[in-house]
């Protein structure tokens, strides 16, 4: 199957990067589609840890990398990604979308002020300027990364991009905080400079690759629930995070797309505001959050923990089209009994099983819970990656299976650990 999107189920940070690395193995290309520098994905690799933003994670296979048309570019992030690679000895094969967005300094300044601004409707950002890129680029003021490549039209769109700005945070934030519009255009031309011999036509690329029968991984970042339409808004971020994102943001039609992946923890995490209706605030939660180290690669944040919640997942199985499900740091559970697993909500007399679009109604949901005896804590998950999914305690089978029994869909690889060897693969997951 050429086509392939990885896809977050929860509120990202569900170890795609990991999933995306191991998948690799097999496939010829991975394309980046959607978000920016507020992403952040680890691999880990014989012991040692990776941590990309920009570039993806298929990089350390020595696959051919592609950052879509629907990615926000960091200039100085994605130099630093380029830099490091090559100080630890690989050679990135790395191409950049020509259509892609750029993230300026500008960008971050007014994500700071717009957070300040929104008060209890805050999303939490990055403070990336990843919202004001992509609001720029909606409203056609956005510079492209082919921009970068023609001095006269970079300096003509960036001189009215840059006085509107001004103005914005002068005027509308009342900030004095002075933009040098010739220090700006100097710092894209020379980054622009940096990249020229990597900016491309990626769909023309990518639908070649798939015409002559290559694999192709769409890798996403985020999760579903951040979603910009279908997410939990305004609590989310701001590009399409979901499969059908893949194909805008890569330039590819739905057809290409032969098989969508869900990743999801054993757990819930996130970063940001908004309505967890599982979340733990307990010595339990502290424990996830520790032995899960849910700590935010992009910020070092702690993550909001939390018992599994499947009405996410099902509902991300269905906007997503999902064929089959990874199960991340099953690990992390180890010692904790009992286990509980939420698979409803009840809220003023009603149930749902689905994620409602009032936030008002979803902050007083509570969850139903499905209650499981835990496995022990002393597991030799070494030992049992070499031995396969039968060796699993049997309380973390049945754990699993009460997961597919509600979603409907198949299980078929569990992560026991950050390294791509700690990974579990089962020959024929069952529906």
């Amino acid at each position: 199957m050429p086509g392939i999107v990885i896809v977050g189920t929860q509120w990202g940070d569900e170890a795609k990067g990991k999933v995306t690395d191991f998948l690799a193995k097999d496939a010829d290309c991975v394309v980046r589609y959607n978000g920016g520098a507020n992403a952040g994905h680890t691999v880990v690799v014989d012991g040692k840890t990776y941590k990309f933003h920009l570039i993806p994670s298929g990089v350390l296979r020595g696959k051919k990398v592609y950052i879509g048309n629907g990615v926000v570019v960091d200039p100085d992030v994605l130099v630093d990604e380029l830099e490091n690679l090559k100080r630890e000895g690989f050679n990135p094969n790395l191409r950049i979308s020509d259509r892609a967005h750029v993230v300026f300094n500008f960008h971050k300044i007014e994500d700071g002020l717009q957070e300040r601004l929104k008060g209890n409707l805050r999303a939490g950002t990055t403070k990336r300027g990843i919202g004001p890129a992509y609001s720029d680029k909606t409203a056609r003021f956005g510079i492209r990364i082919a921009d970068l490549l023609n001095k006269e039209i970079l300096k003509s769109k960036l001189d009215l991009l840059v006085s509107f700005k001004q103005k914005v945070i002068c005027q509308v934030y009342g900030e004095n905080i002075r933009l040098d519009k010739n220090e700006i255009l100097e710092k894209a031309l020379q980054f622009g400079q940096y990249i020229s011999d990597l900016v491309c036509d990626v769909s023309a690329e990518i639908n070649d690759a798939l015409d002559r029968g290559e694999t192709v991984i769409f890798e996403g970042a985020q999760g579903t629930l951040l979603d910009i339409d279908h997410g939990l808004y305004p609590y989310g971020t701001s590009s399409s995070t979901i499969a059908g994102g893949a194909c805008i943001g890569v330039g590819v039609g739905p057809k290409r797309i032969d098989k969508v992946i869900g990743v999801m923890k054993a757990y819930i995490s996130r970063v940001g505001t908004g309505p967890v209706p599982t979340e733990l605030k307990d010595k339990v939660g502290d424990r996830i959050r520790e032995v899960g180290k849910e700590y935010g690669t992009t910020t070092g944040r702690p993550r909001r923990v939390g018992w599994l919640d499947l009405v996410p997942v099902k509902y991300s199985i269905r906007i997503n089209s999902i064929d089959e499900l990874i199960v991340t740091k099953l690990d992390v559970l180890s010692g904790i009994n009992p286990l509980k697993i939420c698979i409803k909500y009840k809220c003023e007399g009603r149930t749902f099983d689905t994620v409602p679009a009032d936030i008002r109604l979803f902050e007083k949901c509570e969850p139903v819970y499905e209650e499981i005896e835990g496995w022990p804590a002393n597991v030799d998950w070494r030992r049992i990656v070499k031995e396969g999914y039968d060796a699993l305690p049997k309380q973390a089978k049945e754990y699993l299976q009460i997961i597919e029994e509600h979603v409907k869909v198949p299980i078929s690889i569990i992560s026991v650990g950050p390294d791509r060897r700690e990974t579990i693969v089962r020959e024929k997951p069952q529906r």
